[in-house]
C-alpha cells in the first residue's frame, strides 16, 4: 500500500518561499499513469488543487498559482517537492500530497492515496 508523508516548515514569513517535500513509500513515483499532486485547504474553505508531477516527470499547474509554483521530483529518494514563492497570509492552509489518475481534482474520492497533511502558516 502506497503511503505519502509531507514534511517542511510549519511557519513561513510573508514574501518568502514555502517548500514542502512528499516522501512516498510502498510504491514508486515513476509508476505509469499516476499523477502526484499537491492540494491545499485554507481554513474553512474547500480543497484547492495546486499542481502535479507525472510518473514521467512532466509537470502541470493550476492557472491561478502557476506563476508562483514549482513542482519537482527526486526519483532516487522517491520524493516530490512543492515550492510556492512570494507567499502571503492567504497561503495559510493545510497542504497535502496525494496520488491520483487525473488532474485538477478537488475531492478526496478522486485520490487513492494521500498524506495526513501539514499545516503551514504564513505570518511575520
Amino acid at each position: 500500500q502506497v503511503q505519502l508523508q509531507e514534511s517542511g516548515p510549519g511557519l513561513v514569513k510573508p514574501s518568502q518561499t514555502l517548500s514542502l517535500t512528499c516522501t512516498v513509500s510502498g510504491g514508486s513515483i515513476t509508476t505509469d499513469y499516476y499523477y502526484w499532486s499537491w492540494i491545499r485547504q485554507p481554513p474553512v474553505q474547500g480543497l484547492e488543487w495546486m499542481g502535479a508531477v507525472t510518473s514521467s516527470g512532466s509537470t502541470y499547474y493550476s492557472p491561478s498559482l502557476k506563476s508562483r509554483t514549482s513542482i519537482s521530483r527526486d526519483t532516487s529518494k522517491n520524493q516530490f517537492t512543492l515550492q510556492l514563492s512570494s507567499v502571503t497570509p492567504e497561503d495559510t492552509a493545510v497542504y497535502y500530497c496525494a496520488r491520483g489518475r487525473n488532474l485538477q481534482r478537488t475531492r478526496w474520492s478522486d485520490y487513492d492515496s494521500r498524506g495526513q497533511g501539514t499545516q503551514v502558516t504564513v505570518s511575520s
